[in-house]
Formats: structure tokens, sequence, C-alpha cells
């Protein structure tokens, strides 16, 4: 689900001091160059990256490959290119900046390479991040990309099987047997989104092969999102305007679900993306997932017993909440994730039924456009939010299963 909080990227200013000593003030001492290891060699290092951006941008693989430093080198920067040419990459840049401080070997080291790409016809902008890239032979070859707390974008893990369609691609590492049914729910998701919100439809989805893989994807902390079964996120994590945004599916989860769950999961997200949720920062969390849900279940005919059994549950053993949804409550390892989100849909259910379709709808763009809630809520439902918190603990004391 949808998480706000970004990592801004790192500025690093390198001051150079002027130093007087024995000298007079109109003398100029140079500094002594930067140190570097006896293995490294930042120049052959950065020509090798030139060599493989070249490679990208003219989709030749085996010009890639004689940049590997072993078989599994060769393989990687071959499939590299491969997920370039199928993903449509553009702007695909690769530069050396400064060794890691981590070596290998007698003639290999780790060095911190910035990254640019875009998936063209899809992101407005490029995404950049920093990862380190293993080189040996002085830095004539490449051992391998990535490493512990870095992001790793999924197009240079290893190969990918890409499925497109209309403006819809997926992206899917590890068993690619999936692939078409992801590529058909994203499709779905995209329609049911736009049924409700009118605008773009193009939409990205990358599958790790696995919640590792999704964890260096995203760069997050082990297990953040071991319960989740998708997330909607910047693909490099800045919070950057126009920065690409992404559904990421934890597919551990996500392929567990039946083909219902999974549908309103994809469109849950896929409603996030293409409202650019992610950068509602004034928006409370109760109103950005609710109104994901409430589009997801919009079409769905389940009963009230399994969207809101959970809420239910709760409200029965500990009476109706006092307030709205709080945005602490959304935390992925959070206690009854389950009814948090349950509660917030009926939030959303409880001002389409007060006000109609069209006055959430109108509600929600308002403020993810970066309006006032309270101003808003009055706007197009005409209540207070003590008036809404009072509907909606209403809504939820005649769930079935909570009264009598």
């Amino acid at each position: 689900m949808s998480r706000r909080a970004g990592r801004q990227l790192a500025v690093v200013l390198l001051a150079v001091a002027l130093v007087a000593g024995g000298c007079s003030k109109d003398e100029y001492v140079a500094p002594p160059p930067p140190t570097t290891s006896e293995v490294a060699d930042p120049a052959t290092a950065a020509d090798t990256l030139a060599s493989l951006q070249a490679a990208i941008h003219d989709g030749d693989p085996a010009a890639a490959a004689e940049l590997g430093a072993d078989a599994a080198g060769r393989d990687l920067l071959t499939a590299v290119v491969a997920n370039a040419a199928a993903l449509g990459l553009s702007d695909v840049t690769l530069r050396y900046v400064t060794e890691t401080g981590r070596t290998g070997g007698a003639d290999g080291w780790d060095g911190e390479v910035a990254v640019t790409w875009r998936i063209e016809g899809h992101d407005a902008a490029a995404a950049r991040t920093e990862l380190p890239v293993s080189f040996a032979s002085h830095g004539a070859t490449i051992a391998g990309i990535g490493g512990d707390g870095a992001r790793l974008p999924l197009w240079l893990s290893g190969p990918l099987r890409v499925e497109r369609a209309d403006d819809v691609l997926v992206a899917v590492a590890g068993d690619p047997a999936r692939a078409p049914d992801y590529l058909a729910a994203a499709r779905r998701a995209v329609a049911q989104a736009r049924a409700v919100v009118p605008g773009r439809s193009g939409l990205v989805v990358e599958v790790p092969a696995d919640p590792d893989g999704l964890q260096r994807t995203l760069d997050t902390s082990p297990g953040q999102y071991a319960a989740i079964a998708a997330v909607t996120a910047s693909v490099d994590g800045s919070q950057a305007a126009g920065s690409p945004v992404h559904v990421f599916l934890n597919r551990t989860v996500y392929d567990d679900l039946d083909r219902v769950a999974a549908q309103v999961v994809m469109t849950h997200e896929a409603v996030h993306a293409l409202t650019d949720a992610i950068a509602a920062r004034q928006a409370p969390l109760w109103l950005v997932e609710g109104f994901a849900d409430y589009v997801a279940l919009r079409d769905v005919d389940l009963p009230l017993t399994r969207t809101a059994g959970q809420i239910a549950t709760e409200v029965r053993q500990d009476g109706v909440p006092k307030t709205l949804p709080q945005d602490g409550d959304f935390d992925p390892s959070a206690s009854h994730l389950g009814g948090v989100y349950e509660a917030a849909w009926l939030v959303c259910v409880t001002i389409a039924e007060h006000a109609g379709e069209r006055a959430l709808v109108d509600l929600y763009e308002q403020v993810r456009a970066g309006g006032e809630p309270a101003d808003a809520l009055r706007e197009h439902a005409g209540w207070t939010e003590a008036e809404l918190t009072a509907a909606w603990q209403q809504r939820l004391r005649a769930l079935p299963g909570v009264a009598g």
C-alpha cells in the first residue's frame, strides 16, 4: 500500500581548503589528489561504464557481454541490455562517482555509480539512483551490480519477462509463468480506476522474484512489506515532482490470493499510481487508502462480512473508534492492519452514501491537489470532520455481527 515517506537524494559538497602554512597570502598550494586504493582505476572504470551505456543504447548484448568479468557477469550484462530493449528504456546513463572502500581479490573493487533511466511512454522524467558496481581487472570488467543497503532497479537485477498491452506494462523477474495474469489484472485495474477518476491511463507493474528482491528494489528494511501484497512507490525513492511511480508486487503474498482479492489489490494500487497519490502529502491516509479501496471494491459483489469483517470484529470487541483512522495506523507492521483499511474504506463509503460518488471523487481530487481536507469535506459533503466521524461510527455500529 502507498507510503508517502521517501528518501531524499543526497548531495555531497566537496570543500577544498587553501593552506597558508609558511606561504605568503599570494601563494596557492594545490591540495593533494584524493587517495585511491591500489587496485582501483577510476578512469578505466568510467570507460567500462561508457561502453556498457553504449551497448544499452545500441541494443548490443554481445558488446555488453564482453564487459563481464566471468560467466555470471556476462549473463547479467546480457540480460541488462535485453531488459532495456524490452522495457523501451531511454535516458540511460551510467556515471562513475567514487570508490566505496570495498575491494575484492587482487584487482577488484566496488565503485559507486550514478544511474538514470526512464521507460519511454510511461515515465515523465528519468529515475535516478546510486548503487555499487563490482569492477574487476582494475576496472576493465564488471563482476556484479548492487549491494547491501542500496536500491537495485529491477532491470539491473537479472533477466525479466516483459508483457505489455495498450499503455500497460508488466516486468517480471524470476518465474515468468504468471506474467500474462499480472498483465490482465493490471489492464482491468486501469479500466476500473478510470471509470471513476478520468485521466491518464499508463501503468507500470514491477514484480521482483521474491521478498528479498522486493526489498532490494525498494531499498526497504527486512520484512517491511512481508505481509503486504503490493505497494505503490516512486521508482528511485525520490519525492521530486514527476519522479516515476510504479506498482510493485510482493508475489509471495499476491500469488496466494484468490482471483477477486488479487484484482482488488491491483486496482487499489492502480488508483494510487494513476492519481499520483504518493505526492498528496497533505491528504490524510484514511482518504488516500479508503478512496483506493472504494474504487477497487466498487463493482465487486462481496458481502460486508468479507469486506468489513475485521473492523466489525474489532467494533464488537472494543466499541467504535473515537476518531477516524490516523496516519500512523497504516504502518505496514501495525497490528490489525486489515481492519484499519476496512475502516478507511467505510469512511469513503459513508461520504458517497451521503453526498454521492461524484462528491467523494471531487473531495479526493481537491485534497490530492493540495486542498485543505476540512474545506473540501465541507464543500463537497456539507460536513465537518466531527459530523463525518459521527456518521461513520453509526455505519460501523450497523455492520453485520455488531448490533444486537
